[in-house]
């Protein structure tokens, strides 16, 4: 079957992608400004590893309103972006809700964060791993979801999941979209 991209709607287009393009990994995205915003994108790729820069996808709210992570990577130019593991699973599903901008997810959702960095949201507390980034630049598409360039400042990773710390190797376990679905992501 082909499938036209002008003849679909939104929602059509987004259901074909977000099931043939896989996997794809979830950045858990954490910004603050006047509450601590901690929301999941599965529209997440690492850009490049010189400059170190990666990019997230951010769509609008039901109303069209950008999102409060776009609205606050706009005003501070800061966030954290963190890895899913299992155990986060149920709460990175919850903290996808849309909220008024004065209730913070990881209050309502019990999503415990650790402050590492004064100039820098608090990443997750007990997270694999978590990169610390700034705005690089929007890109326009010309469409309702605006692709967002950070540049990776500092990672975090957890001590026990790197296997070989003269080589670097890492050897995490991430959850990522998998059409409709979630699957743990580990080496074969």
């Amino acid at each position: 079957m082909i499938y036209k991209f002008d003849e679909l709607n939104k929602t059509e287009k987004y259901k074909i992608m977000s099931q043939t393009i896989i996997p794809r990994p979830i950045a858990w995205v954490v910004t603050e400004n006047e509450t601590i915003n901690i929301a999941p994108f599965s529209y997440f790729t690492g850009l490049s590893s010189e400059p170190a820069t990666i990019m997230i996808s951010i769509g609008h709210k039901k109303d069209d309103a950008p999102k409060d992570t776009l609205k606050n990577i706009r005003e501070t130019k800061k966030c954290v972006v963190c890895f899913v593991d299992e155990k986060y699973l149920e709460k990175m599903n919850a903290s996808s809700e849309e909220l008024p901008k004065e209730i913070s997810e990881a209050e309502k959702f019990d999503i415990k964060t650790k402050k590492v960095y004064d100039n820098f949201p608090p990443m997750i507390e007990d997270i694999n791993c978590a990169y610390f980034c700034e705005l690089n630049q929007e890109v326009n598409i010309g469409g309702t979801t605006i692709p967002v360039i950070l540049n990776v400042k500092e990672v975090f990773i957890k001590d026990e999941f790197i296997t070989d710390k003269e080589r670097i190797r890492i050897d995490l376990d991430v959850i990522a979209r998998v059409g409709a679905s979630y699957a743990k992501l580990t080496k074969l």
